[in-house]
Formats: structure tokens, C-alpha cells, sequence
């Protein structure tokens, strides 16, 4: 799942390439009649509310809180997009799949012209588009289809859709002790999932937790009242230079996350623990091995030898 580095990419892609531009027309092939979730466009009537609402309208700006876009829009509406596991927005131009555009490719919806990148295969889950006035496209590609795409006011702060997050993981006002304050309060809690919590401290996911808790030395099911506060200052002083690391290296493409231009991220290229089952612990004078293990259902990488559990 894209996380904060990812997301915070993928804003300043947006601010870069469609600040500024009309919204002429809106496809997807997600809405049904019917569909469970009434407020976001995989709902026919819905779908139907967004087209009214957005057609002709320009692109403010993009923002982010935690895993969230926020793309706001000049009649006062904000389209939100949470990619979830599998989602990555995509800026380009597209048209209609040929089988002739090569027979790998040949059950692409929509084809991109021109940007080699966007043809990477991770690239033709297209499920939602913008075309803009102006000729280009921006596409969401969800191979899954779990992302979410909806239309709330832009001042609604009491939306379901955010009301309910944390404090964003680089908010400047984050100090150590309102990150002492947070996650204080899952005292029985495991701190890999606590971590992850999303009301807690939004924007941190399976990667960063992974990587945070490694630096720290801290075992991912230790519950947060065992662990000593120089180990909690330890993950609050690595936690915002990590994240920015992230963004720095246009986040991670160890799965299917693309930026805006349909390139990989290298942050995969810099990790000490995830996703390093069996290879031994990095970190200086330590002899251990990483291992994996599911906590609370989702997989944890930490090393068997510095990252003990508290007696």
C-alpha cells in the first residue's frame, strides 16, 4: 500500500503537471447500480453526482493528509483519492486498446501515447479518467480495485472520509510528546500495529513501521507500555527523517506503486529490513538475521538478535 512518502510523491506530481487545468470529461468503468458504497464514484448515483459536480470546474491545487489526496477544485469541491493497496495516479495521454498496439498488450482499456514509462505493465489497471480540456489525461490505475475515489465539500472537515485521522506523521506541530501522547494510548497494544493505526498518527504503513522499528531496536509485538522511553524517542527522532528519505528517493516501487510519470520509486533500493527475509542485520556490530513474521495481519521484517522483546 502506497504510504506517506509515496502519497506525498505523487501530490507534488499533481502540483507539477495539472495545477491549473479544466476538467472536460470523467471516465470509469467502476460504477454500479446499487454498489455498497454510496459516497464514493463505484456508485452509479453517485458516479452521476461527480460528473455534474466536476465537469468544467479547474484543479486549485493537490494536497495531503496521511495516505490521502485531496485535489481541490474551484466550485469549492475537493475530489479525494485513497489508493490503497494496489492504486497510483498517472499523467499522460491515452486512447483506446488495440490489439495491435502489441500482443502483450493487447487487453489494455486505454493505451498511453508517446511515455515509454507509462507502458509499464503495473501501468494498464486504468479504471478512472480526467480529460482535461487542454488534451491530457489523468488516470488512476488500481489493479485491484480497492482505491477509493469520491467528492466531498472542501471544507468539510467532519466528512467521514477524514474525520476520524490522526495527526499526519510530518505535521510540523509533531512533537515528541504528542507522539509519546499518541501512542499512549494503545498501552496493551503491539507496537508494529499501533504504529499503523491510522487515528493515531496517519501516514505510516507495513514499510516505514518496519523501518522505524529497526532503527529504535524495537521487537514489531512489543506492547507499548513495555517499551522504554529512549526507544520511543529513538522512533520519534527516525520517524520524519525516514519518511523524508522516502520522498526524497520518489518513494517505493518494491510492488506496484508508479509516480505520476509511471516510474518506479528507489526507496526499495534503500531498505534495512523489509523485505529482507534471511539476510543479515545491517545495523553495525550486530550478528542477527532478519526474519518475517505476521503481527495482527500484517507482515513484519525485523531483525532475531538486536530487536528483542522487553523481560
Amino acid at each position: 500500500m502506497p504510504e506517506l512518502p509515496e502519497v506525498q510523491t505523487t501530490v507534488d506530481g499533481l502540483n507539477k503537471t495539472v495545477k491549473g487545468f479544466v476538467i472536460g470529461s470523467v471516465w470509469s468503468d467502476l460504477p454500479k447500480k446499487g454498489h455498497i458504497r454510496k459516497d464514493e464514484i463505484k456508485n452509479l448515483e453517485f458516479w452521476k453526482f461527480f460528473q455534474k459536480n466536476v465537469i468544467g470546474t479547474k484543479i486549485l491545487e493537490a494536497k495531503r493528509h496521511g495516505k490521502n489526496i485531496f485535489i481541490n477544485l474551484s466550485n469549492g469541491f475537493t475530489i479525494l483519492i485513497h489508493m490503497k493497496m494496489t492504486g497510483h495516479l498517472l499523467f499522460g495521454k491515452w486512447r483506446v486498446g488495440k490489439k495491435e498496439d502489441g500482443e502483450a498488450h493487447h487487453n489494455w482499456t486505454w493505451w498511453p501515447e508517446n511515455q515509454k514509462s507509462l507502458q509499464d505493465p503495473y501501468n494498464r489497471f486504468i479504471h478512472f479518467k480526467i480529460d482535461f480540456k487542454n488534451g491530457k489525461h489523468l488516470a488512476f490505475c488500481d489493479s485491484r480495485k480497492f482505491g477509493k475515489v469520491t467528492l466531498i465539500k472542501t471544507d468539510d472537515k467532519q466528512t467521514k472520509h477524514v474525520k476520524d485521522l490522526g495527526i499526519d506523521a510530518l505535521d510540523p506541530k509533531m512533537t515528541f510528546k504528542i507522539f509519546k501522547e499518541k501512542i499512549g494510548r494503545r498501552p496493551s497494544g503491539r507496537i508494529k500495529n499501533v504504529l499503523m493505526d491510522q487515528t493515531l498518527i496517519t501516514g505510516i504503513g507495513n514499510i516505514y513501521s518496519d523501518e522505524m522499528l529497526w532503527f529504535a531496536g524495537v521487537h514489531p509485538e512489543e506492547r507499548v507500555s513495555k517499551i522504554r522511553e529512549e526507544k520511543l524517542k529513538k522512533m520519534y527522532e527516525v520517524m520524519k527523517p525516514l519518511l523524508k528519505k522516502g520522498i526524497d528517493f520518489g518513494g517505493d516501487s518494491m510492488s506496484d506503486y508508479r509516480n505520476i510519470y509511471g516510474e518506479k520509486g528507489k526507496f526499495q533500493n534503500n531498505h534495512n529490513v523489509y523485505g529482507k527475509k534471511g539476510d543479515k542485520c545491517g545495523k553495525k556490530n550486530c550478528s542477527g538475521v532478519i526474519i518475517r513474521k505476521v503481527v495482527g495481519g500484517r507482515s513484519a521484517h525485523f531483525c532475531d538478535t538486536h530487536q528483542k522483546i522487553e523481560k
